[in-house]
This record gives C-alpha cells, sequence and structure tokens, in this order.
C-alpha cells in the first residue's frame, strides 16, 4: 500500500511538469519556424559574393515553382526548334498570321530558317527585365548620339508596350540586366582628368554588386549561371565588365557593340550590336534615299576623326591624294556629310579606337555600299545575314588598294550590291515600337537564338 501511495504522488508531480514542457514547445515553435523561415527566404544585407557556387536564395516552394515554370519553358523552345528545323528541311515556313515581309536572296544565310525563327520569337519569346536599383546607373541610358541604340532597347524593354516584355519572370525565357556602361561612365567617371580615372575598378564593383543583388533575390541566375542573361551596351568600356571575375560571368550573353574578337568578344555566345548616331528626335532611318546609282560621282568617301591605327594609315594614304578615293577629317555639319554620303558608289567604314563604326548603318540608310575596313570585328546578325553579299571587304594591309579594288567592281556586281544594300536597310532602322525585323527586332533575334541554343 505504501508503495502504490508513493508511486501514484510522483506520477502527480510529474504530470504538471510534463504539461508545462509540453505548453513551452508549443507556445515557442512557431516562432522558431518564423525565424528559420524569413532566414530562409530573405537575402543578406550585403551581396552575396560573386562565385560560381549555387546560393541558397529561397524556400523549397519558390524553388519547386520556378522548376515547374522551367519545364514549361523548355518544353516551348523545344517546340519552337522542331519548328524551325521542319521550315528548313520543307524549304517552306509555316505561319499563324499572314506575314508582311519574307526575306528571300543571297543576303541571307537561310531565309527560311530566318523567317520561321522569326515567326517563333514573335510568338513566343518573353524577357524579364530586372527591377531593382534607380536611376541614373541602371534603368536609364543614352537615347540619342553615338550610343543610343543602347538607350533606345532599354526604354523599348521597360516602356511597357513591348509584347516581348514578360509580366512575370516565371514566364521569362531570358533575363535582362539593365545596367548602363554609359551612364556608369557619364556620371561616375566624369571629369577625367588623370590616367588614374580610367580605372575599371568603380566600373566593376557597381555591375557586380547590381549582379550579387539579383543573384541573391531570384533563382534564376543561379539556376542557369547566367547563361539565360544578358546586358547591353554600346560604350567601349562594356567588354571589361566581365573581366575582373571571367569565370563567374563566363556564360553571360553580352550584348556589344565594340564586338572585337581579340578582346574577349565571343559570337557563339555573344552578340554584336550595330552602332547608332540617332539624332534627338529621329527614329526610322537615319537618312532617307540617297541618290541613284547613275547620279554617284564618288567613287569612295570617309569623313571622320583620326583615331586608331587603321584610320590613321587611311589618312597616311589617301587624306587629300585622290578626287575618287575622298578621305577628309569629321565635317562640321552633319547634313553635309550624309550628303556626300549619298552621292557615293562606295563608302569608307574602317575601325577606329574600337571595332564598330555607325558609318555601316549610314552608309546602308543612303543606300551606299559599305567599304568594311576592320580586324577582328564580329558583324551585326552575322548569324542571319551574309555580310559577303551587300559589301566589300578591303584587309587592314591593303589599304593602299583601295581605289583598284573598287574600280575592279563591275557595273553588273556594283548594282546588284546596291539594291541588296537598299534590300537589308529595313534591318538596320530604329523604330518605336519596334516593328517586325527592324534594328531592335534583329537584337531580339540575335538574343533569341542563343537562347534556343541553351537548355536548362
Amino acid at each position: 500500500m505504501a508503495a502504490e501511495q508513493k508511486t501514484s504522488h510522483v506520477i502527480l508531480t510529474l504530470i504538471p511538469i510534463f504539461l508545462l514542457l509540453l505548453y513551452a514547445l508549443f507556445a515557442v515553435s512557431p516562432f522558431i519556424d518564423r525565424k528559420l523561415s524569413v532566414a530562409a527566404t530573405v537575402p543578406a544585407a550585403a551581396p552575396p559574393p560573386l562565385t560560381t557556387e549555387k546560393i541558397d536564395l529561397s524556400s523549397s516552394d519558390s524553388t519547386r515553382n520556378a522548376s515547374s515554370g522551367l519545364e514549361k519553358i523548355e518544353e516551348e523552345l523545344a517546340r519552337a526548334r522542331a519548328a524551325i528545323r521542319e521550315a528548313i528541311r520543307s524549304r517552306s515556313y509555316r505561319s499563324y498570321k499572314e506575314e508582311e515581309f519574307v526575306p528571300r536572296g543571297p543576303v541571307y544565310r537561310n531565309p527560311t530558317a530566318f523567317q520561321q525563327s522569326h515567326i517563333e520569337m514573335v510568338k513566343r519569346f518573353k524577357i524579364w527585365t530586372y527591377r531593382e536599383g534607380e536611376r541614373p546607373l541602371v534603368h536609364r541610358a543614352p537615347m540619342t548620339n553615338i550610343y543610343s541604340i543602347e538607350g533606345q532597347f532599354l526604354d523599348e524593354m521597360e516602356s511597357g508596350k513591348s509584347p516581348f516584355r514578360a509580366q512575370t519572370p516565371e514566364e521569362a525565357h531570358m533575363f535582362y540586366i539593365p545596367v548602363s556602361v554609359a551612364s556608369i561612365i557619364h556620371f561616375i567617371y566624369q571629369p577625367v582628368l588623370t590616367k588614374k580615372d580610367y580605372d575599371r575598378g568603380r566600373l566593376h564593383r557597381i555591375v557586380d554588386d547590381y549582379v550579387g543583388i539579383v543573384a541573391g533575390e531570384y533563382p534564376y541566375w543561379n539556376r542557369s549561371q547566367g547563361a539565360d542573361h544578358f546586358m547591353v551596351s554600346c560604350h567601349d568600356w562594356a567588354p571589361d565588365v566581365s573581366k575582373d571575375n571571367p569565370k563567374f560571368y563566363s556564360k553571360l550573353i553580352r550584348v556589344l557593340c565594340n564586338a572585337n574578337t581579340s578582346e574577349g568578344f565571343q559570337p557563339a555566345r555573344d552578340a554584336s550590336l550595330p552602332e547608332v548616331f540617332l539624332d534627338y528626335g529621329r527614329l526610322g532611318p537615319v537618312q532617307q534615299g540617297g541618290s541613284d546609282p547613275s547620279n554617284r560621282t564618288t567613287l569612295a568617301f570617309f569623313s571622320g576623326g583620326i583615331h586608331g591605327h587603321i584610320r590613321r594609315l587611311l589618312f597616311e594614304r589617301w587624306h587629300g591624294k585622290d578626287r575618287d578615293v575622298q578621305v577628309i577629317e569629321r565635317l562640321p555639319d552633319r547634313s553635309i556629310y550624309m550628303a556626300r554620303m549619298a552621292r557615293a558608289k562606295f563608302c569608307l567604314c574602317p575601325s577606329g579606337h574600337e571595332v564598330a563604326s555607325p558609318r555601316i548603318v549610314e552608309a546602308i540608310s543612303v543606300g551606299c555600299v559599305p567599304v568594311l575596313i576592320s580586324k577582328n570585328y564580329s558583324l551585326p546578325f552575322g548569324e542571319v545575314l551574309d555580310w559577303s553579299e551587300f559589301t566589300v571587304t578591303v584587309t587592314v594591309e591593303r589599304i593602299g588598294e583601295i581605289k583598284r579594288i573598287l574600280e575592279g567592281v563591275s557595273e553588273e556586281r556594283y548594282l546588284e550590291l546596291y539594291e541588296r544594300v537598299k534590300g537589308v536597310r529595313r534591318h538596320f532602322e530604329v523604330n518605336r515600337p519596334a516593328r517586325p525585323y527592324d534594328l531592335l527586332h534583329m537584337v531580339l533575334h540575335s538574343l533569341w537564338l542563343r537562347r534556343l541554343n541553351v537548355r536548362l
């Protein structure tokens, strides 16, 4: 009896202790869970270190949703690839609407494939522009002058009018990093007073910080290691963005005017961007028309600054030395400059400090056959356009032979080139909003092709 009473006493003593522990467990556990949940979904205050290691970014639900969305995107891209392959096989395209323009002729490497690819792009392609950051270093770029295409593309994608603009990141095929190298140089580096002011360190830190933030906030960069992300820039310094951390940026698609293969530009991954000089308030063709072939009295024309090795060679040989090959310094009036181009049969387009030149687009706009003089330049839209069919190439070593080379072009061949230049003009016109097959559409198509080549 005494033993039973002792056991009952112990049990009665332990029950309240057990209940107290049970209460404490259930009362505190919601706070523990909440703390763990926040730690899993909120990024650190500082951007994560820029490495190629995947960062644990979000909760399992977010990752699962992203994976589900990616599967749908990959299925959609597979259907697009199949449609393009079928067009190549059958040599005919299939469209869900009447096409206003059909690419034809030798200026296109494969006009049917290009047609079907463009159809698939218009039907499917979506781009998410990251919204983080404030102007002027991001979400703002020059809309006029020599870097204008950088700002025009950015404004097109952020205007809310582009059909390629994704409404949510989950539906996006690609992700746009809206950093403007031209704006960073303008607002951070000016004025440049000493050689130290050219140091690229500040540029690297700004871009690295921005990419670090979006990589820490969303799963998309780490999902592909940047293979479905891109940046657009026409500034000479843009290729340097990835030099400080080449491993981290090894898959980032860079859309660059300075498409110099000797400086790290990779045509299979990166995309070449035409350099376009836009006056304030002017869109469409850089300049309308140009003279008929019979009224083009100048064999070859160039006007511009004497900078870069190639231009110095050009001026040394031709400046003021021949009436047929007119090489002069920059004209003060742009309208006179364009009028002189419009009266020339061939327009010399030498590289300057960098490989790209706005003269290529200017020449095409006035029906002047471009004469390309450069080294290591990956030409815009080269995956679609066969530049040899509407331009003339003169190697740097043969600058002294320009007159002989151009006089050796038969009248029949010249007229053929002239008509083809007029035919590709639509691909180098800037319209807002963008129109099918214009310059902005061609840039988008370059991105679209590169996304088709990536399987995640």
